[in-house]
């Protein structure tokens, strides 16, 4: 609700919520099928109480607070009109539809839907009726009044068929007597069953042949009773004031459980045949429990079944604050290992839980020279931190040796640099950090300086230290040089920092390339002295077949129209045709047929010269002797111009000669 939930109620067939409230009034329908909002309609005046008057939302009614009575059909608005008095409580009387109506009057007005018009009141003897209703049995009308009295009526007859005093009975032995309890609540359960809720928090439940209550039941707030409800399978009263809900056995009034909610609440509604209960409360949000001891959830959210049952399996960790775990191995110390198996050792896990008075007593006796140790132990402690003021030797790990000396020397570089910086938290150093404790222990983690990654990579690295030290070289001078007068010019024939930053930038691009070709000719060398020892063990066979290598002499049969070359070109076509595209590739590098050329960003760019066919030659041999054919054919035409114009006025008007 935008701010206040006043009532909520659940229609019969259980498929439907509504919740009146405020501000702006306004009702809302909530369908569980769908879980969703099913609509909402804006009223003219506040809600003091409404009813649902089919098993669905088809048919409602409305009582105002400005003595209006609404009725809803489907569609929205169906009728409007007025009782004579401002009205506080209403019930429906099936048999005869006539709606009762209670109020700030000692009349309570009847209105006869099926005949559309107010029928003759029933006139009470009190001043004010606060409450009523009906018995789902025996149709008998019961309504409190505010002085403290609950009359019932038979609708029949139109006529008072009995009288309680509930005021009185509501007093017990030694309560303090503050006002005249009048009644706020009332309820029928059965056919002889009624409970009455008084403003002074009280729960009584009577039995309508007795004038005497069989239970009172205090809530010890004084705060009026807002709603009673009935849990059949278990025999549970539900009632509820403004600040608890409470639910207690109708026998003996032992209490069940009960509920409190932040906010205070307006009505308290039961959902049928089920552990769900919706609270309207004075907050936006309408509050939904859900008490598995009651009943199984609805069948609109059955996972809270589930949900439930995995939190009732979930054992709960018990805490032992006043016990001493001890193992095995800790009980043969202290000679207790006789006491496994009684009262005083509780098992848990590998070891056993014990009670830390009588760990201490025997430790005291198994370990009389504790003190001892303890002194021995904190002489210990002093002597080392005495030894931290002394100068401490550096020792070096056993692996990455370099490494760890090159951290060391950063680290002393960093603290003569630390007392110059005004802001900024010192990082820690690896060599002191758990985290890379293995690096310099284990032996897997040894940097291979011969690997062409590092080699590749420590260039840049080295680079990078020296342009840190040259920077903290530069810094050390910048602050030497601040203590004395400030030159704003630079000495001539020296270089300034930008560029050497820049000459250092181009020196580390050239030491790159050395190692990239460092590199190459390393891998040139390996795969042509693998090649010599491939050829080495090469054995000939014959194409076709694949025998296994013996120590006899093997021959190769040709085949007709095959042209012989040599044995080790026959070994070499073999030897493509079982190798990959790369090793094929750098077979063709060694041979000279591909080039590979190496750019400055590092990448590889191949260039192919492929071999021609003997087609391909003759063609190419025929297109040259054709051009040098056309050439010596070819006459050339310069002896036809002339010197002089061609115009009309010159000499030699006819055309040229051959």
């Amino acid at each position: 609700m935008p701010t206040v939930c006043t009532s909520i109620k659940v229609s019969r067939d259980g498929q439907f919520v509504l919740a009146a409230g405020t501000y702006k009034p306004r009702i809302r329908c909530y369908d569980t099928y769908q879980l969703s909002l099913k609509f909402e309609r804006c009223l003219d005046s506040e809600v003091v109480a409404f009813d649902i008057l089919s098993d669905d939302y088809s048919k409602l009614v409305f009582l105002h607070c400005d003595r209006y009575v609404e009725f809803h059909s489907q569609h929205g608005h169906y009728y409007k009109t007025r009782i004579p008095k401002f009205g506080r409580d209403f019930s429906y009387h099936y048999p005869s539809c006539d709606l009762f109506f209670v109020g700030m009057s000692s009349e309570v007005y009847r209105l006869n839907l099926e005949q559309g018009r107010f029928l003759n009141s029933l006139q009470t003897d009190a001043a004010e009726n606060n409450v009523c209703d009906i018995n789902p049995v025996h149709h008998l009308f019961a309504t409190g009044t505010s002085e403290g009295k609950v009359e019932c009526w038979d609708p029949r007859v139109r006529s008072r068929v009995g009288l309680l005093d509930c005021a009185l009975s509501s007093l017990t032995e030694g309560a303090e007597v503050r006002g005249l309890p009048s009644i706020s609540a009332l309820k029928f359960n059965g056919s002889l069953c009624m409970a009455v809720g008084t403003s002074t928090g009280q729960v009584l439940l009577y039995d309508l042949r007795s004038s005497e209550p069989l239970l009172v039941k205090d809530h010890f707030y004084d705060l009026p009773i807002k709603s009673l409800n009935f849990h059949q399978p278990l025999d549970l009263i539900v009632s509820a004031d403004c600040k608890i809900i409470k639910m207690w056995n109708r026998d003996t009034g032992k209490q069940f459980c009960s509920l409190q909610p932040q906010t205070n609440i307006n009505d308290v509604c039961m959902y049928p045949d089920s552990g769900m209960l919706f609270t309207a409360n004075e907050d936006p949000k309408m509050n939904t429990f859900y008490i598995p001891a009651l009943g199984p959830a609805p069948r609109w959210c059955s996972f809270l079944d589930s949900l439930t049952e995995e939190l009732e399996e979930s054992p709960e960790s018990a805490v032992y604050d006043d016990y001493k775990f001890v193992t095995r191995k800790d009980l043969e110390n202290l000679g207790l290992s006789h006491l496994v198996g009684t009262s005083l050792l509780r098992a848990y896990m590998h070891g056993f839980f014990m009670d830390i008075r009588l760990y201490h007593k025997v430790k005291s006796m198994a370990n009389p020279f504790a003190y001892e140790e303890y002194r021995k132990e904190k002489i210990r402690q002093k002597i080392e931190e005495s030894r931290t003021q002394r100068v401490q030797v550096k020792k070096l790990p056993k692996v990455n040796k370099d490494l760890a000396l090159k951290l060391m020397e950063e680290g002393d570089d960093e603290a003569e640099e630390a007392p110059r910086k005004k802001k900024g938290k010192a990082l820690p150093s690896i060599l002191g950090d758990d985290r890379f404790k293995v690096m310099f222990e284990n032996p897997d983690f040894q940097v291979d300086e011969q690997s062409e990654e590092f080699r590749l990579l420590n260039p840049i690295v080295s680079k990078v230290g020296l342009k840190r030290k040259k920077k903290l070289r530069l810094l050390a001078q910048q602050d030497a040089a601040s203590q004395q007068a400030a030159e704003d010019e630079e000495p001539e024939g020296k270089a300034s920092s930008e560029e050497e930053s820049s000459d250092d930038d181009k020196s580390w691009v050239e030491e790159v390339r050395e190692q990239r070709r460092l590199l190459r000719q390393e891998n040139r060398d390996r795969r042509r002295q693998e090649r010599k020892d491939a050829d080495r063990d090469t054995v000939l066979l014959d194409r076709g077949q694949n025998q296994e290598k013996t120590s006899q002499p093997q021959f190769y049969q040709l085949k007709p129209g095959e042209e012989f070359r040599s044995f080790k070109d026959v070994a070499h076509k073999q030897k493509l045709q079982k190798a990959s595209l790369e090793d094929r590739l750098k077979m063709e590098e060694s041979s000279g047929i591909n080039s590979a050329v190496d750019t400055a960003v590092g990448s590889k760019q191949l260039t192919f010269t492929l071999r021609k066919s003997e087609q391909q030659r003759k063609q190419q041999q025929a297109e040259r002797e054709h051009r040098e054919e056309r050439k010596k054919l070819r006459r050339a035409a310069g002896h036809l111009s002339s010197s002089r114009g061609r115009g009309r006025g010159g000499r030699g008007r006819g055309r040229g000669h051959y």
